[in-house]
């Protein structure tokens, strides 16, 4: 199942019922802009850049992105009611949420038959890309994603019919303050849902939005510091920028012995042998040297100019992020917990992982780890790996294999686990029941859930006191661990 029944909760299911989305927001209303960007976003030697010049480059891509957060917004009210009412029903049937879709909409969808696969080939061969027997199993996995959404539509329409939900008409923007935030939007069975509910649901995609805004930002302001200061410097010296670059850029040459190097570690993504590729490559390398001449001489006339960027990177919100009953490493009243999202067949995972465990050995009492499960798609034997690491934490050595998963990556089948257990001197019988029966995996599905609606793409993803960082070194998380020891941390829960 993996995550497939996480995209059930997160989209399938949240389906409008009944065409109803009683959520107008003003178009141009995202409520999405972290902070007021100022009007000058950079001064160098003394030249401004102003917003309204970088506004002139990025407004029609930002606009689309914010676009997003409206459109979510329209819909958000109805996932939030149909995750409530699932919620509700999982309750009434004494299962976990998880279950109750396996039974009533994975379960309900009809296998595709070789017939269907090839009608639908048939049908869109001008759109698809590759020949019928190497895109035969993306069709089933596209069509059998379409039954499953229809499932999950008629089941969400089902709930709704036989309960007692009532949709008010909410205002037509985002909530200002506390206030706004406490409207009800709607009620399921009694239970209110508030504008700030709405809100805190899309934290993730405005955050990720506002990620995205500033980095197409302060690529423009990258350009335009780049072109001032090349333009000066071509002035200083009475000549044109393209001669300056040509007396300064100075790439060097590729010789034929870099392309075969090249042609051999890209082979499988080059068509054709290295005779016929030869000056294809040779003039790529060369378009690549001249780039980073070309950044090595703007960054010497950067260190020697007067610069000022105004433009400030957004802050993560604070995420509600669950610790209860995670493995964990450190004091549990710690003053800064790092919540870490893992994949134990992510190489990434198993450089940070050592750096993770420094931290916490070396701030004493300060410093709190705790992992969560985010086992990704490409992964096959990720999610049962996972599963593998709760079935050893409840014989005490969870942090033990996880070191053993991480050090043997790619070699993670259920016997290798199994014997896995038995180099750490578990009891076989009950780590082996555990992993057979699954007794772990709703825990292991709870936690990618979780992960996807907090919007993580990747591994490792990780939370400090709530708020979202990117960190690829001790480096880098110790200075974030130092960020945080600074300002009052937020109750986890």
């Amino acid at each position: 199942m993996k995550r497939v029944l996480a995209v059930i909760i997160m989209t399938v299911f949240s389906l409008p019922a009944a065409a109803q989305s009683p959520i107008q927001p003003v178009a141009d209303d995202c409520a999405c802009e972290s902070q007021a960007l100022p009007a000058t976003l950079a001064i160098v030697n003394g030249v401004s850049i102003s917003a309204r010049d970088i506004e002139k480059a990025t407004g029609d891509s930002v606009r689309n992105l914010q676009r997003q957060v409206v459109e979510a917004r329209k819909r958000e009210l109805d996932l939030l009611i149909n995750s409530k009412l699932l919620a509700m029903e999982a309750k009434k049937r004494g299962v976990s949420t998880t279950k109750l879709l396996e039974t009533e909409v994975v379960a309900k969808v009809k296998p595709i038959t070789p017939i269907e696969i090839r009608a639908f080939y048939d049908q869109n061969k001008q759109r698809i890309n590759g020949e019928f027997e190497a895109v035969k199993d993306d069709i089933v996995r596209y069509l059998t994603d379409e039954r499953q959404r229809t499932e999950a539509k008629n089941f969400a329409d089902g709930l709704r019919a036989a309960s007692n939900t009532n949709v008010k008409v909410p205002q037509a923007t985002p909530p200002r303050n506390e206030s706004e935030r406490a409207q009800v939007l709607a009620t399921i069975n009694g239970e209110a849902i508030t504008a700030g509910d709405v809100e805190d649901s899309l934290q993730a995609l405005i955050f990720d939005v506002q990620e995205q805004v500033y980095g197409l930002r302060k690529n423009e302001v990258d350009l335009n510091i780049n072109d001032t200061l090349l333009t000066q410097e071509a002035q200083k010296r009475k000549i044109t920028t393209n001669a300056l670059l040509e007396t300064e850029v100075k790439p060097r040459p590729i010789t034929e012995e870099q392309a075969r190097v090249f042609f051999e570690q890209n082979k499988e993504r080059v068509s054709g042998e290295f005779a016929q590729t030869k000056d294809a490559i040779i003039s790529y390398l060369q378009q690549v040297e001249l780039r980073l001449a070309e950044r090595a001489f703007v960054d010497k006339l950067r260190t020697a100019a007067s610069l000022q960027i105004f433009l400030k990177a957004p802050e993560s919100p604070v995420f509600k992020i669950s610790t209860k009953d995670q493995p964990s490493l450190g004091n549990a009243n710690a003053a800064v917990t790092i919540v870490a999202f893992t994949d134990y067949q992510c190489p990434s995972c198993a450089a940070i992982h050592p750096a993770l465990e420094r931290l916490v050995k070396e701030s004493g009492d300060k410093v709190r780890l705790v992992a969560r499960d985010f086992p990704l798609n490409q992964h096959a034997e990720a999610f049962k790996a996972a599963e593998a690491a709760e079935a050893a934490r409840e014989q005490g050595k969870y942090w033990e294999y996880v070191q053993v998963l991480l050090q043997n990556q790619s070699s993670l089948s259920v016997e290798k686990l199994k014997s896995f257990a038995t180099q750490l001197g578990l009891d076989r019988t009950r780590f082996d029941a555990a992993l057979d029966s699954r007794k772990f995996a709703e825990m292991v599905q709870t936690d990618l859930d979780d992960g996807i609606k907090l919007g993580l793409k990747g591994t490792p993803s990780f939370f400090i006191n709530g708020r979202r960082v990117t960190a690829k070194s001790y480096e880098e998380l110790k200075e974030s661990v130092d960020a945080a020891l600074k300002t009052p941390a937020p109750a986890l829960h």
